[in-house]
């Protein structure tokens, strides 16, 4: 990104993102800060003043732990809650396979370390286990919108 005036520089960086986002080539979540660091060749200070900037005009929100979004897009649960979403789903029984974590992470588009965070919070409450040969089973089904079980 070309050196205008270091004082403009994050205006000129919301404004790509801005514009990347009108024209849907960004549509829920953003590049993580040090990606957008490497892209447009600044600082990172640089790249939270334009995110700061954003999220002031209601272009993008935060989600502390998660990223940037663009406002309004996206289911911003709580990894935990939508894992848990998988065994409300009809046809899941007791006994039945948990999806690997390799799994989990393709289907939620979440780091490895965010899924094992949310399969020990499912094995602390007991809706799900090691299986009797490997990965991991359904204990429980959870009961109500939560995730604790009855």
């Amino acid at each position: 990104m070309p050196q205008g005036s270091p004082r403009g520089t994050y205006l000129e960086v919301s404004e790509r993102l801005r514009e990347k986002i009108r024209k849907g080539k960004i549509t829920e979540a953003l590049p993580s800060q040090a990606a957008l660091v490497s892209e447009y060749n600044v600082s990172r200070s640089t790249i939270e003043r334009a995110l700061a900037a954003l999220r002031a005009e209601g272009v993008v929100e935060s989600v502390q732990g998660a990223g940037w979004f663009v406002a309004g897009s996206g289911d911003r649960r709580p990894l935990v809650e939508k894992v848990t979403d998988l065994l409300r789903a009809g046809g899941v029984s007791v006994g039945d396979r948990f999806p690997t974590e390799k799994e989990l992470c393709e289907r939620f588009g979440a780091s490895r370390t965010a899924v094992r965070s949310a399969i020990a919070q499912m094995e602390g409450q007991g809706l799900i286990g090691k299986g009797a040969v490997r990965g991991r089973e359904v204990r429980a089904l959870p009961v109500g919108r939560g995730t604790q079980t009855a």
